[in-house]
C-alpha cells in the first residue's frame, strides 16, 4: 500500500499526459483556463499542453500527499521530502517557462540526490543507510552492507543517466512510458535481484 501511495503522483502524471496527448485541444483549453496565469507569456500551444497539464496535476497530487501525512501526523520519510521539493521546483519551472526540459531533468536530479545522500552518509558520516533500514530484519557481514550501499549508489547514478538519454533522444511520450516503467518495473526488479542475493544470508540468520 505504501508503494502505491508513493507512486500516486507518478501514476497521475502518466495518466494525465496520455489523456492530454489523445485530447490535445481539450488539454490546451484546460491549460489556458487554469494555468495561463502561471505561465510566462500566457497559454502555450497544444503541443506542450499535455506535459504542462500532467505536471500541474502532479504538483497538486504531491501537495495532497504531503498534506495528508501531516494531517494524519504520520512520519514523512526524508526521501519523500526531497522528492516533494524537487517536483515543486522543477515542476514549477516547467509550467512557468512552458518547457518540458525541466520536468525531464527532475527524475535525474532526484536519483542523483538519493545517490548523493548515500555517498554522504557512507563516506562523510560513516553511516550505511541500507544497514540502518534493514538491520532489524537481517544480519549481514560488514562487507555485504558496503556492497549493498555501493549497489544502490550505482543504481541511482545509472538511472539518472538513463533518464537523460531517454528524455533527450526520444519523443516525450517514450520518455513518459520509461518514467512509469522505471518505478513500477525497473526498481522493483532491482529489489528482487537484491533479495535473491540476500536470501542465503536470511537462511543463515533465520
Amino acid at each position: 500500500m505504501k508503494f502505491l501511495f508513493d507512486l500516486f503522483p507518478v501514476i497521475l502524471f502518466f495518466i494525465t499526459f496520455k489523456w492530454g496527448e489523445s485530447y490535445s485541444d481539450i488539454a490546451q483549453s484546460y491549460v489556458a483556463k487554469y494555468l495561463a496565469g502561471f505561465i510566462s507569456g500566457g497559454a502555450p500551444d497544444a503541443k506542450i499542453a499535455p506535459i504542462l497539464l500532467a505536471t500541474a496535476i502532479t504538483l497538486i497530487a504531491s501537495v495532497c500527499q504531503i498534506s495528508y501525512l501531516l494531517i494524519r501526523r504520520k512520519k514523512i520519510d526524508p526521501m519523500l521530502w526531497i522528492s516533494f521539493i524537487i517536483i515543486m521546483v522543477f515542476g514549477g519551472a516547467t509550467i512557468y517557462f512552458h518547457s518540458d526540459t525541466f520536468i525531464k531533468w527532475k527524475p535525474t536530479v532526484l536519483y542523483w540526490c538519493y545517490g548523493g545522500a548515500f555517498v554522504l552518509a557512507q563516506y562523510g558520516f560513516k553511516k550505511n543507510l541500507i544497514r540502518m533500514a534493514m538491520e532489524a530484519q537481517i544480519k549481514l557481514p560488514e562487507h555485504i552492507w558496503s556492497r549493498l550501499s555501493l549497489a544502490w549508489i550505482t543504481y541511482f547514478v545509472l538511472m539518472g543517466l538513463l533518464n537523460l538519454y531517454v528524455a533527450f533522444n526520444f519523443q516525450t511520450n517514450t520518455w513518459a512510458n520509461f518514467k512509469l516503467i522505471s518505478v513500477v518495473a525497473i526498481m522493483p526488479g532491482f529489489i528482487v535481484v537484491q533479495s535473491l542475493f540476500l536470501s542465503k544470508y536470511m537462511d543463515e540468520t533465520a
